[in-house]
């Protein structure tokens, strides 16, 4: 659970989680394009990094597609998380 909250703690990997939710399935290129009309100035290298750690976390998954790379959002470890502490009967 603590690689999820790191992966959290970034505003540019939250930014890409937002992406992805607004629109799953995109490509690196995609998503650098994206960043910048949400003011990021990342490079590619390092917005593949932050999707490296994104993945690590569980969060984010990759789907290959003949020379693409597609990448999806993943919410389950954020279940994982809220069952946590939820309580009830």
């Amino acid at each position: 659970m603590g690689d999820v909250f790191k992966a959290l703690a970034d505003p540019t990997r939250r930014a890409l989680l937002d992406e992805l939710q607004e629109r799953d399935d995109q490509t690196l290129f995609e998503l650098c394009t994206r960043l910048l009309h949400r003011g990021f100035s990342s490079s590619r290298q390092a917005v593949s990094q932050h999707l490296d750690v994104l993945e690590q976390a569980g969060l984010v998954r990759r789907r290959r597609e003949g020379r693409y790379t597609f990448h999806s959002l993943d919410t389950s470890p954020l279940k994982a998380i809220t069952d946590r502490w939820r309580t009830g009967p």
